[in-house]
């Protein structure tokens, strides 16, 4: 939902210094794939309770995963450096919550709750995309991307405040998780009524 706001605003910071990476021979994927083994520390972060280190590893990878798309956007994009970077997206967000559930036990049935609430948005996510190429749409109000971003209440903004807000205020990770996935499910039932607006009235469904 805030994507298309907070695009504008740190976009050109990151064009720039995607440009500067590229010259100097710094590929998107690598720096994908740094991005995923800081969040992979955050994760083990967690894990062990240390929570301001974990959040400082989630802001190294959120400031990679801006980078990637601004480095591809200069080197060129690349249909499997738009695969690698959703994959690792994906296994660093559920992850986290992950290690939350597996470090406190009062933790579980939230942690677990919201991974599974996490399956909508990133399936219908996907299967749009995947549509969307079939019909040759496109869209680049979230900047130039691999493939078709499709909106909703949550989106990688959304998903970074949360993860931030569960490292810095540990003690409302369980109300927290309840409101995330709430706007989760919400997000599938507004993506599934937007395919449906867009393909499921056509001769072809």
């Amino acid at each position: 939902m805030l994507d298309p706001y907070v695009r504008p605003l740190i976009d050109p910071a990151l064009n720039r210094l995607g440009a500067f990476l590229a010259q100097k021979g710094m590929t998107a994927n690598a720096m994908t794939l740094t991005g995923f083994v800081f969040g992979l520390c955050a994760i083990v972060m967690v894990s062990q309770d240390a929570l301001l280190w974990a959040a400082v590893f989630l802001v190294l990878n959120r400031i990679c995963d801006g980078l990637d798309g601004a480095i591809a956007r200069h080197a060129g994009l690349s249909d499997f450096g738009g695969f690698l970077d959703i994959v690792c997206d994906f296994i660093i967000y559920a992850g986290v919550v992950f290690a939350f559930g597996l470090r406190h036990e009062e933790h579980l049935f939230y942690a677990s709750f919201l991974v599974f609430s996490f399956i909508g948005p990133m399936v219908s996510f996907l299967a749009y995309a995947i549509i969307a190429a079939k019909r040759d749409v496109t869209t680049q109000k979230r900047g130039k991307k691999s493939f078709y971003y499709l909106g909703g209440l949550c989106e990688g903004t959304e998903t970074t405040f949360f993860l931030m807000f569960f490292c810095l205020f540990p003690a409302y990770f369980n109300a927290m998780c309840v409101v995330f996935g709430v706007m989760c499910w919400l997000t599938t039932v507004g993506r599934i009524y937007t395919a449906w607006g867009h393909f499921g009235r056509s001769a072809n469904s």
